[in-house]
């Protein structure tokens, strides 16, 4: 299903729900510090970015095949903090979790590509901070997405220390 990403019907951060409780993934200043870090949350694999004065929190491994997220460029795209995974460059929103592609309409005369979503692909968690502490809640995994097959795949990959 395409999208426009203007669309009102796009998730919203609001809609998801948490069911873990919040895990401490480290100190504020040290994660602004390093714009990204990779931390395990309940047994799962997390990239925590930090971008544009705001926190986010993502499923490590690329929902199309895989690829270490933690690794990716940000660019910002229409509007939206986007990752760019290094093995085939989907955009992914840090926000939603969306991937995003171009596309254009031939029906048009001056066919101008315009950028779409694929929906939610990508699973996103909530980060938040108190005192100086930044914590992971897991987003509600019973809601299935297309990242949660390789956050299991790569369940027992070991994130090197700090």
């Amino acid at each position: 299903m395409e999208q426009d990403i203007n669309d009102s019907s796009m998730v919203k951060p609001s809609q998801r729900k948490e069911v873990s409780n919040p895990i401490y993934v480290g100190r504020e200043d040290d994660i602004k510090k390093l714009q990204r870090t990779r931390v395990a949350v309940h047994e799962r694999k997390v990239v925590i970015f930090y971008h544009g004065g705001k926190f986010y929190a993502l499923d490590c491994r690329c929902y199309h095949a895989g690829g270490p997220l933690h690794l990716g460029e940000i660019e910002d795209i229409n509007g939206q903090p986007c990752v760019i995974c290094p093995w085939h460059h989907y955009k992914i929103t840090l926000n939603t979790g969306e991937g995003l592609y171009q596309a254009i309409n031939p029906k048009e005369p001056s066919a101008v590509p315009k950028w779409k979503s694929k929906g939610a692909k990508q699973r996103t968690h909530r980060v938040t901070v108190d005192n100086g502490n930044v914590y992971v809640t897991l987003s509600d995994l019973t809601d299935s997405k297309d990242s949660d097959y390789y956050a299991e795949k790569y369940k027992t990959e070991k994130i090197a220390e700090k």
